[in-house]
């Protein structure tokens, strides 16, 4: 069977909240002439940062994730604003969620956290060069640090013990990179 790239007829907007858009598409299936309609979340995309101190450690957040009703343990991400800089983002959100700058933002590529619902592309980073600032959370975000060596990350992510699908992509997009990092350390 040929595959075929679907063509969009129409696009509308459901519902716009401050962090992202419900959209309904209405598009067809050349090979087949099917006809449907596709809801998805619309975003700008997203940055995640690995964290790595000057001692070789990884720098985890951990926050409550209400629809799961659970703590998690995640590498620092947001939402980028309209028009904004990746880069500028994962910057932000390290600052917002961890406190630290960083002096050397390594770009690591991008992956799609959820391709069937979202149309969202995470940015990914390795930020090293850490330098202490001062918290600046949304208000509606409480954060913890830990931090962990990329011995216990792995087990972490393995065990289950980290089950954040973006995080666990992240360390398998970057966690060998991270290893080859921390051995020039």
């Amino acid at each position: 069977m040929t595959l075929s790239r679907w063509k969009k007829i129409k696009s509308r907007e459901e519902h716009i909240n401050p962090f992202w858009t419900y959209k309904v598409d209405e598009f067809e299936i050349p090979t087949t002439g099917f006809r449907g309609k596709y809801y998805y979340v619309h975003t700008h995309g997203s940055s995640m940062v690995i964290p790595i101190t000057s001692s070789g450690e990884l720098i985890l957040v951990k926050q409550y994730r209400y629809l799961n009703k659970r703590f998690s343990l995640e590498f620092p991400c947001g939402g980028m604003k309209t028009g904004e800089n990746p880069e500028k983002t994962a910057q932000t959100e390290l600052r917002e969620e961890t406190g630290f700058s960083a002096e050397k933002f390594l770009p690591m590529g991008k992956f799609c956290p959820f391709n069937g619902v979202t149309d969202e592309y995470c940015h990914l980073y390795i930020a090293s060069g850490l330098n202490r600032q001062p918290k600046k959370p949304d208000e509606t975000e409480e954060f913890s640090i830990e931090t962990v060596s990329y011995e216990q990350m792995d087990k972490m992510c393995s065990s289950g013990k980290i089950f954040d699908g973006m995080t666990l992509a992240a360390w398998a997009i970057a966690g060998s990179k991270v290893k080859e990092y921390l051995s020039e350390l």
